[in-house]
């Protein structure tokens, strides 16, 4: 059944910002952003986890006071017993919800409320089932599905609250190795933290010079930014109660407002699609996969046609 409303999550932050940075812009989103919920949590590289443990708690208490549910996330890909360890650590506190970004952290949370990151592969409702045994209330699914796997997964599993990926660079594949150290002349090991020369991503080119690719530390991102903006009335048909929106250097709080008014059926489609490249200039948007086309496409033709 289509919900009247649509949720607006902020995703977390996939990148390494300064922690100065980090504060501010989360301050921004409490005062400012058309979110219901912020996911916290350093989701890509466990090295990176020292950086805003300062300024978490402060953020934190900035959010809830301003009225947003905080989530906190747990990393994508845990190879490390030190990882576990702070895995089994976020899954035994009690102060706010739980995301799984893998089914490590998925079977550390077994037996309580949590929720299902877009990084952990739920193609098919049984899957989304077996998860909501273990105690998922809610999925975001892999940005890679197209509409009609979206509309069979949430009709497959109407006990779990579902979750789009709506806008950012779309995640795709995370591993041990570290490609953003390697092409800086680097190690994994003696990185530097050079992800942080690149808050936005860096992008990487064919050897015909055309986009391909973003690195991120050791995850794999689109070069194109996702957005499902002119999408939405196919996601609300389809049953999804919330769109993700992962952070990204650009306007995010007018991001969040677009999203808002879109979803609200205040805005037309197409004057929110110029909304939207007015808060993100220069960035290449991209729908393709909800579409099953290649993701790097743009499919405006149908954007008001329920999948």
């Amino acid at each position: 059944m289509p919900h009247s409303r649509l949720g607006l999550t902020l995703g977390p932050l996939l990148y390494l910002w300064d922690d100065t940075r980090w504060r501010d812009f989360y301050f921004r989103i409490a005062d400012e952003a058309a979110v219901d919920t912020v996911v916290l949590g350093e989701v890509v590289c466990s090295k990176r986890d020292h950086f805003h443990a300062d300024t978490l708690w402060e953020v934190t208490d900035r959010l809830t006071s301003a009225g947003k549910d905080v989530r906190l996330a747990s990393l994508a890909l845990a190879t490390l017993e030190r990882e576990m360890k702070t895995i089994r650590r976020l899954a035994a506190q009690n102060d706010f919800q739980t995301e799984a970004g893998e089914m490590a952290a998925h079977g550390a949370m077994r037996g309580r409320p949590h929720t299902i990151g877009p990084m952990l592969n739920v193609y098919n409702a049984a899957t989304a089932r077996v998860l909501a045994k273990g105690g998922a209330t809610s999925i975001c699914l892999p940005p890679e599905l197209p509409a009609a796997s979206i509309r069979a997964i949430v009709a497959g599993a109407p006990e779990l609250a579902f979750e789009i990926f709506a806008f950012g660079r779309v995640p795709l594949a995370i591993s041990a190795r570290c490609a953003h150290a390697r092409l800086k002349g680097l190690t994994k090991d003696n990185c530097h933290f050079v992800c942080g020369e690149d808050p936005d991503g860096l992008e990487v080119d064919t050897l015909d010079n055309q986009p391909f690719l973003a690195l991120n530390g050791v995850q794999t991102m689109s070069s194109t930014c996702q957005s499902l903006l002119t999408d939405v009335p196919r996601l609300k048909s389809a049953g999804v109660r919330s769109l993700r929106l992962s952070p990204q250097v650009c306007d995010m709080v007018g991001v969040t407002r677009v999203f808002r008014d879109v979803c609200d059926e205040k805005l037309e489609l197409d004057e929110g699609a110029s909304r939207l490249e007015a808060c993100y200039p220069g960035a290449t948007f991209s729908n393709g996969f909800i579409h099953d086309v290649p993701g790097h496409q743009l499919v405006r033709s149908l954007a008001s046609a329920p999948a």
